[in-house]
């Protein structure tokens, strides 16, 4: 992309700056982004280069070649291998969404995308939504596996989207986690907000957002229990934080807590959790409507040697 010059009287208020913080300031740039401008020779001051400690002068003519601006995320189109389609009709999409593949683009993830799979695919997804998230009224995380619904046309966004923004959408998970939870039917109402020592991971933290999840005992086993979980919020890594939280961290997840060893034997490498239900209205008829999606072969090997 063309990369646009900007030039302008150096502003008495600015008289005695330093070049960086000045042109940080000036065109809401960070002072990093600035200091690469100047070192880069992208800032000139009465047409010679300056370094980013040199003091403006006012009235100096100031020439700022600004960066490019970003590209726009757009989804890569390929086809997503795994990603089964459970459902579509011309409001919607529902598909069992693999591990290892996002909702859709974000910076620094160039893997696989539900909605560059769809794309690829041939489905029409809805325009309405950010560029690199059309369609998109939820989302599952990359290392979760499980049902998840794209709108396939602007009705059936803003549908769903008012749905989950409402909480009239039902989601179930199956989690496989430690031990066994006592009581075996309960409720996990903690607040969750990122970690104090770790941004990457979330915790439950006195100043963080409302968080409610419900679970109930499916099977017990000697060192792992298989809940049924139905989320009333939809945070970041929730039913990860809220069940780590009592104790309970699902098996497979070494960044909540899980025994590297008992992973190993079920031979997991990533977290045992399946959005394995999701219940709401179509769009259209305004029926009720559940989908479910079957466990993927790692899960349900790992279940396999449990129930062994």
């Amino acid at each position: 992309m063309a990369r646009e010059t900007r030039q302008l009287p150096v502003p008495e208020g600015l008289e005695g700056m330093r070049v960086d913080a000045a042109v940080s300031r000036l065109f809401g740039l960070s002072r990093a982004v600035a200091a690469d401008l100047v070192a880069a020779g992208d800032v000139l001051i009465d047409a010679a280069t300056t370094s980013k400690s040199d003091r403006l002068s006012a009235g100096s003519w100031l020439e700022v070649t600004l960066p490019a601006p970003e590209e726009p995320l757009t989804p890569k189109e390929e086809l997503v291998e795994g990603m089964d389609i459970l459902y579509s009709d011309d409001d919607l999409i529902a598909v069992n969404k693999p591990v290892g593949v996002a909702a859709h683009p974000t910076i620094g993830w160039d893997g696989p995308t539900v909605v560059g799979g769809l794309t690829a695919a041939g489905f029409r997804i809805s325009t309405s939504g950010p560029p690199e998230r059309k369609g998109i009224v939820q989302r599952l995380d990359v290392g979760t596996s499980g049902v998840m619904v794209v709108a396939a046309s602007e009705r059936g966004y803003s549908s769903l989207k008012q749905a989950f923004r409402d909480r009239t959408v039902s989601k179930n998970y199956h989690a496989l986690v430690q031990g066994l939870p006592d009581p075996i039917k309960g409720t996990v109402d903690a607040p969750i907000g990122r970690h104090p020592s770790a941004g990457w991971r979330f915790a439950v933290t006195e100043g963080g957002k409302h968080a409610i999840t419900h679970y109930e005992v499916i099977e017990a086993f000697r060192e792992v229990s298989l809940l049924d979980i139905k989320l009333e919020t939809g945070r970041t890594h929730q039913i990860r934080v809220h069940m780590s939280s009592i104790g309970h961290p699902c098996a497979g997840d070494p960044m909540y807590g899980c025994d590297p060893n008992l992973a190993k034997r079920l031979g997991l490498i990533r977290q045992w959790l399946h959005a394995v239900r999701l219940g709401f209205h179509h769009p259209s008829s305004g029926s009720w409507m559940e989908i479910t999606a079957p466990y993927p072969d790692d899960l349900a090997g790992a279940l396999d040697k449990v129930r062994q």
